[in-house]
């Protein structure tokens, strides 16, 4: 596939010695890289820390509603605690799915997996917002204010939590296959830091633009991982498609003068 070079800085992530995508047991079914895994693991575990830090500061809160006087300034500073520690852990979670993805046909594990987050948010946000709405120690106004500040809270960090775009191990198979057959066999694409598409050409008019000062290159898991691309750029698509019609085109051969009598 001729690939034109490009003036733009060119930044390769990760090493396509040993390319991310595919099995060489299985080419259908997706297998992250020993690295990958391990990144992946440290990322669980500090999620799963910054969650555990989160429900902690909700039981706080709990603790300081039953106090009477209910410290107000006390309390809204630990909800915007648990918020903080709460989203950092999803946002933590879905890269470490993006490294390591489950597999569609465990629906109850991917389901949570990938929804994992917004699960989290849920029990560290809506006791505490039930807690505030019941509490008598609190007068209107002061549940109207701390209960509006907890109930956003909750939304902030369930919307963070929510994945509605989770990645898998056959749609990373499937993109990988589909690089691959464009692309001479060769599981490798390029990117931008504010593209939401990878290409085949790091020529390509979608990415060689006067916005563009650096182009990223590696695999197609990759591209997922750093940037949570999932699209092929169409025209990248449709070039390679045409440059491997010609290639298969039979070669025409040359006419012969037929031979003077």
């Amino acid at each position: 596939m001729t690939d034109n070079k490009t003036s733009k800085k060119l930044t390769r992530v990760g090493d396509d010695e040993t390319p991310e995508g595919s099995s060489p047991v299985n080419p259908g079914t997706f297998t992250p890289t020993g690295e990958s895994k391990r990144k992946a693991g440290n990322f669980r575990l500090i999620a799963v820390i910054a969650w555990v830090i989160a429900i902690a500061f909700e039981v706080w809160a709990i603790i300081t509603l039953k106090k009477v006087p209910v410290n107000m300034t006390m309390l809204i500073i630990l909800i915007v605690a648990d918020l903080i520690f709460a989203v950092a852990g999803s946002l933590v979670w879905k890269k470490a799915n993006r490294l390591d993805p489950a597999s569609v046909k465990d629906k109850f594990r991917f389901f949570v997996q990938n929804q994992l987050g917004a699960i989290i948010s849920i029990i560290a946000f809506l006791p505490l917002v039930i807690l505030i709405f019941t509490n008598k120690n609190l007068t209107g106004k002061q549940k109207g204010l701390v209960g509006t500040i907890a109930v956003v809270a909750l939304i902030i960090a369930g919307i963070a939590g929510v994945d509605l775009n989770p990645p898998s191990q056959e749609e990373y198979a499937e993109q990988t296959q589909q690089v691959e057959s464009l692309n001479n066999g060769v599981n490798h694409v390029y990117w931008t830091k504010s593209g939401k598409s990878f290409h085949l050409y790091q020529d390509c008019s979608y990415i060689n633009t006067d916005r563009t000062d650096e182009i990223f290159e590696g695999t197609v898991a990759k591209a997922r991982e750093l940037k949570n691309i999932t699209d092929l750029c169409d025209r990248c698509e449709r070039r390679a498609q045409k440059e491997k019609e010609a290639l298969a085109q039979p070669a025409v051969p040359e006419e012969t003068n037929p031979p003077a009598e």
